[in-house]
């Protein structure tokens, strides 16, 4: 049985949407992040040594990285299915999306949340406005045009072909949701970016991602 460890809020949720294209079965184990520092519990370390979400465990095989775990299914139960043919010009679009999305989407979201966050945690009252600024100084000179730099850059990919990989509907898709979504939550994905929004329109009408957010619960991006 194919069991995925489930954190709340996070990355997990594209492998329940994956399993759910593949209609697999499976059981889901949950985990609620400590609502003060937002870590996982320390419950997960006893299943991955990191304590981090997601992990996939099928047949005494442990396996992290969400990445890993979308090439593990789809190369044990897939039967060709959500990814391009080998040696195909979608197939090498389809392996970069798949790293592109953690390799380097998601880093400036990461530091975006990290700096505006930051102002907000206790400390000395006369450290506020140091840490404000600089914060502010890193979003506005290093952060945002990062944030912009990618995302003009996903606007245009795909205005090459309806989805990320091709014109059809890949694990790719699935793998970059969450960075999009992310994207989408802290007003870097708006009206200026209409291809996105299209594409966020037909990933959120499949009945498998509506199917993997009923059965994992609602996520909050912003957190």
């Amino acid at each position: 049985m194919i069991v995925v460890h489930h954190l709340n809020n996070s990355r997990s949720q594209r492998v329940l949407w994956l399993l759910e294209e593949l209609e697999l079965p499976y059981e889901i184990k949950f985990y609620q992040r400590d609502p003060n520092t937002m870590l996982a519990p320390p419950s997960l370390r006893a299943v991955h040594p990191l304590g981090k979400s997601p992990v996939l465990t099928e047949d005494g095989a442990t396996l992290a990285e969400s990445g890993a775990i979308l090439e593990y299914l789809l190369e044990r139960h897939g039967g060709g299915r959500f990814i391009p043919a080998a040696g195909t010009p979608e197939r090498l679009r389809f392996t970069y999306w798949l790293h592109y999305a953690e390799g380097s989407a998601m880093s400036p979201l990461l530091l975006n949340l990290l700096f505006r966050r930051l102002p907000t945690q206790p400390m000395p009252f006369f450290v506020k406005p140091v840490v404000r600024g600089l914060s502010q100084k890193v979003l506005a000179t290093f952060v945002g045009p990062q944030l912009k730099t990618h995302f003009d850059y996903m606007e245009s990919e795909l205005g090459k072909s309806t989805w990320f990989a091709g014109n059809e509907f890949t694990a790719a898709d699935i793998q970059m949701s969450f960075a999009v979504e992310a994207g989408q939550a802290r007003g870097v994905v708006g009206t200026d970016r209409p291809k996105l929004l299209a594409w966020l329109d037909r990933i959120h009408a499949r009945p498998a991602y509506q199917r993997a957010l009923q059965k994992g619960g609602p996520y909050d991006l912003l957190s």
